[in-house]
């Protein structure tokens, strides 16, 4: 690595590299960060080589149990942080001159979809326009759809899952992730890379809620009955199940997070309905308010393909 120059750095590190540093280092894994900023694992891990190729200096160091700041790191972490402090407080004055934005904001969607994909977005809208009320319901995925069309939310992000009923709205496409399987560390599977649902139905398949459906149709097209003896809401709550020998289960792979890291295996699910398709859901035929337009328009233009990341670098 060569020395650090202040000119090269300017030129060749963007707002979204360090944040998905950050992101590293919060996660505590460059996989989880990545789907924090939804890119793939191997285009983030590029763009970090490429930032300490820059710096000169190594910023994380790579343990078995993930990744943390290097004395660099925590260096630039620091740095990096005050400057999106300073960008907060500048979308902060612009929203005192953005007259006009305000009102309620209804918002419903799942704690799967709230916790890695909402939870920012909300938090970076609220700052640049304080004169939105924002109200957020945590409902089940199910009945979300259904609280658009009756007029009772603004707007839905849902997780697409069997035989929903989509009659009343219309559905724009916001995220992707991936379903995996969790399985006790030690049990006969985890020394896989990938199951299938013909492997996982012969366990204690433990359910979440809201992919129960989505289970049994996939049990069906292989001519088995899935009748799950445990149904939990909580994706943590089912995977303290797996960790504890009671069975295994299947979860977003975002909700995974680094606390189970050599507590329990994650394999990949190789299944086509293993795409988790994150969508927002908005009531058919009706106008949207200012702020809604506004905060749809801020959702979707986050990066969401990460191929044509590479060509920043």
């Amino acid at each position: 690595m060569g020395t650090l120059n202040r000119l090269h750095l300017i030129r060749q590190v963007d707002l979204f590299t360090l944040r998905l540093f950050l992101s590293a280092i919060e996660e505590q894994q460059i996989g989880l960060a990545a789907i924090r900023e939804n890119i793939a694992a191997s285009t983030a891990t590029k763009r970090i080589q490429v930032l300490e190729n820059i710096a000169g200096v190594k910023l994380l160091d790579r343990t078995p149990k993930g990744v943390a700041p290097s004395p660099a790191g925590a260096i630039l972490a620091r740095h990096a942080r005050m400057i999106f402090d300073s960008l907060d407080d500048m979308r902060t004055e612009f929203a005192s001159l953005t007259e006009g934005v305000q009102g309620e904001l209804r918002i419903v969607s799942a704690r799967s979809v709230i916790v890695p994909f909402l939870a920012r977005e909300l938090g970076d809208f609220n700052r640049e326009y304080p004169l939105v009320d924002l109200v957020v319901h945590e409902v089940e995925n199910a009945d979300i759809v259904q609280e658009v069309a009756r007029g009772e939310a603004d707007l839905g992000v849902f997780a697409s899952a069997y035989g929903l009923d989509l009659d009343g709205v219309e559905v724009t496409p916001y995220r992707r992730d991936r379903i995996v399987a969790v399985v006790p560390l030690g049990h006969p599977l985890s020394g896989q890379t990938s199951v299938t649902i013909r492997d996982l139905l012969p366990e204690n398949l433990i359910a979440p809620r809201a992919l129960v459906g989505a289970l049994r149709a996939a049990a069906q097209r292989v001519g088995e009955a899935y009748a799950p003896k445990h149904v939990l809401r909580s994706g943590g709550a089912a995977i303290s199940l797996v960790n504890a020998g009671l069975g295994v289960t299947v979860q977003p792979e975002c909700l995974v997070g680094h606390e189970w890291t050599g507590r329990v295996a994650v394999l990949d699910l190789d299944e086509p309905w293993a795409e988790r398709r994150i969508h927002l859901a908005t009531a058919r035929g009706r106008e949207f308010s200012p702020a809604t337009k506004i905060f749809i328009e801020q959702l979707l233009t986050r990066p969401v393909d990460d191929d044509h990341l590479d060509d920043d670098l």
